[in-house]
């Protein structure tokens, strides 16, 4: 028996993948957590299925679930917001069970800084304007940042970041950005992406920390910095290659 790590997406029940749901539907233990997952899509799970809201638990008992289904020979879904490999804190889960001999499968889905771009109707890599996206967080009670990774120096590319668990740090955001992406830098914020409640937060750096208060936002949001949110407004914006008549015409003499 299996225990399968599925990412559930973003927020919105339609956003698991097709894989994801397949093996929901036939998995007779399902650990899910809590409100980061939408209830919908505990109803693709078989109707007998045992489903463990695993939102206060620790560390041990979620794996003594795991443990105990495993040995009643059930496939086990544990499902995650967002996508697995970003934040999912499932590594100490798979260490666990990999010392107890139980096989796990990771299932990728959306995750949350995709839903937000698309909510924003726009792309992250910009020909011209910026063509690396750099996902990072600030430090927090529950998670600190290692040496070496405070945003300050993250931002000295001045790649566009996309900034996970981080609304309510505005202060410290602008504080650290602003020396790198300047006071008129623009941002876009987006909580709860893909649900009914999706909130749109746009505004230059420096006015960030009153924008995200005045719409009551402090978490369950992806915070965006960089250029490529306004493109048209970037000198260097050009299009991309992939369309251009130079690579046609390179397509066609290659043919």
């Amino acid at each position: 028996m299996t225990v399968y790590v599925i990412g559930a997406g973003p927020g919105a029940a339609d956003l698991i993948t097709v894989r994801g749901a397949e093996i929901l539907a036939r998995c007779q233990t399902c650990l899910y957590a809590g409100s980061l997952v939408p209830t919908e899509l505990l109803d693709r799970c078989p109707p007998d299925a045992e489903l463990i809201d695993t939102a206060r638990m620790p560390l041990s008992q979620i794996v003594s679930y795991m443990v105990d289904a495993h040995a009643a020979g059930h496939d086990i879904a544990r499902l995650h917001s967002g996508d697995p490999s970003l934040y999912s804190a499932m590594t100490e889960q798979r260490r666990r069970l990999a010392a107890l001999g139980i096989p796990v499968e990771v299932v990728p889905g959306v995750p949350a800084f995709a839903a937000a771009a698309a909510a924003l109707d726009g792309e992250l890599t910009v020909p011209g304007v910026g063509q690396s996206l750099l996902i990072t967080r600030v430090s927090t009670l529950s998670t600190d940042m290692p040496p070496g990774e405070d945003l300050a120096r993250l931002a000295g590319s001045g790649v566009t970041l996309a900034l996970h668990l981080a609304a309510h740090r505005a202060d410290d955001i602008v504080k650290a950005l602003l020396p790198h992406y300047g006071a008129h830098c623009p941002t876009a914020t987006v909580a709860f992406a893909s649900r009914p409640v999706q909130q749109i937060v746009r505004c230059p750096l420096a006015d960030l920390p009153g924008a995200l208060a005045d719409a009551g936002i402090r978490r369950t949001a992806v915070i965006f910095v960089g250029r490529v949110l306004d493109p048209d407004n970037h000198a260097a914006v050009t299009d991309s290659y992939l369309y251009s008549e130079a690579r046609m015409t390179k397509l066609r003499s290659d043919g």
